[in-house]
């Protein structure tokens, strides 16, 4: 594994992609049952061995067109081969846990006994009574949650590494989780992202932690190029952490001239802001046909004495003409533009496709009008098997979190 502390570096959604960082489907989605669909967020149960089919050959295609994949599990085992740093590892991760001080002791001396991977293994696939003999409740916190089979919940969400963090030039944002379901993974990046020989940050490049009151989610996040980038306000991300992170982003981004904050409706099928619009090419975007109408825009500059300025903006392809710097953009509509195959592709997430290069995505073939679509107006399409990994709801770039980008 290469070690360089200078690996990262996002200055756009299009530019070559160098290297991306994973996570390889586990066993967490084994843990999956009916009963807690909803809360972990999920729709359906995926069929393990088939989607780790799938996400190998996800890999395989981005390793085939130069990309290096690092994998989370990976980096996080490194982390942890360090003592102080598991002991503080251990800490954070019991701190979620719904038990009495009691059994968290004896789940924290539990886990001071096992190696760095087996407490990966735990960290994401989640730790179950039945591992950890001979515990009984201790208070009213431990009878309440009696039935529960977990003492640490699995992330089955996991997989989708682009909302637990977002690297932003070569910074990072650490993202604070929306749902309690999800809160846990963006602890599990700062560990990367902080101590990490490989992917090491220096501390004030860490844009925004996932302890910050106000949710924020790397899907709703589009660098557009050096000078612009697009955040969307959703179901998952608010608009009072948008308006931290463009304090931060334009108090320390000397070449960051303004963010566009991007309103959707804040549904289930527009969870984030990559499910309904993506960059495809320099002056061409993939876009959900009818979001368009339905967008508010607010453009973001800096304002006097350490102040943000907002401005509202009326005509959305004016905005990313004006910022881009570029005479035209193409928008253009997944499904062909038809209103039924739009709705139903994009359900399968053919809007949240995955830029390697100008002008190349990588897209779920499933999706077959959105990706002809694609071809027609010039985008090369490299396309991959989504049937189990789409039941998470997410596609491409919702798997994916780049790290470096060629500039443009």
């Amino acid at each position: 594994m290469e070690k360089n502390t200078n690996c990262l570096r996002v200055y756009s959604e299009i530019g070559k992609l160098n290297s991306v960082l994973l996570h390889r489907p586990g066993k967490e989605l084994e843990r999956l049952t009916p009963e807690f669909l909803s809360e972990l967020l999920f729709d359906d149960i995926p069929w393990l061995k088939r989607i780790q089919e799938e996400h190998d050959k996800f890999a395989q295609a981005l390793k085939e067109n130069g990309v290096t994949v690092y994998y989370l599990e990976d980096l996080l085992e490194e982390v942890l081969q360090d003592i102080g740093i598991k002991e503080f590892f251990i800490y954070d991760l019991v701190s979620y846990m719904n038990t009495s001080l009691e059994v968290k002791k004896t789940i924290t001396n539990f886990l001071k006994e096992r190696t760095p991977k087996e407490i990966v293994d735990y960290a994401i696939a989640g730790l179950l009574k039945k591992e950890v003999h001979e515990v009984e409740p201790q208070s009213l916190v431990d009878y309440v949650y009696k039935d529960s089979p977990f003492f640490i919940n699995p992330l089955p969400n996991c997989y989708f590494m682009r909302d637990p963090a977002a690297v932003i030039g070569n910074g990072v944002m650490i993202s604070s989780m929306k749902t309690t379901a999800r809160k846990r993974e963006a602890m599990l990046l700062k560990y990367v992202f902080k101590h990490s020989k490989t992917l090491k940050v220096q501390e004030n490049l860490l844009w925004y932690d996932y302890r910050s009151e106000y949710p924020i989610e790397g899907g709703d996040v589009l660098v557009l190029s050096k000078k612009v980038i697009a955040i969307g306000i959703s179901e998952r991300t608010s608009p009072q952490a948008i308006e931290e992170i463009s304090l931060t982003l334009l108090e320390r981004g000397e070449e960051l001239q303004e963010i566009i904050a991007l309103e959707i409706p804040k549904k289930r099928t527009f969870m984030h802001l990559d499910t309904v619009f993506t960059m495809v090419d320099v002056d061409k975007f993939l876009i959900y046909p009818g979001i368009k109408e339905k967008l508010k825009v607010y453009r973001i500059t800096r304002g006097e004495k350490g102040t943000i300025r907002v401005k509202v903006e009326e005509d959305f392809t004016k905005v990313l003409e004006t910022s881009l710097g570029l005479d035209k953009v193409n928008l253009i509509e997944s499904g062909g533009g038809d209103e039924i195959t739009g709705a139903r592709e994009q359900w399968n997430d053919s809007t949240n496709t995955l830029a390697i290069a100008p002008g190349v995505v990588m897209a779920y073939n499933r999706n077959e009008i959105t990706n002809t679509t694609l071809v027609n107006h010039g985008i090369k399409v490299i396309q991959i098997e989504g049937s189990e990994l789409v039941r998470g709801r997410g596609g491409p770039r919702c798997m994916s979190m780049p790290l470096k980008r060629e500039d443009i």
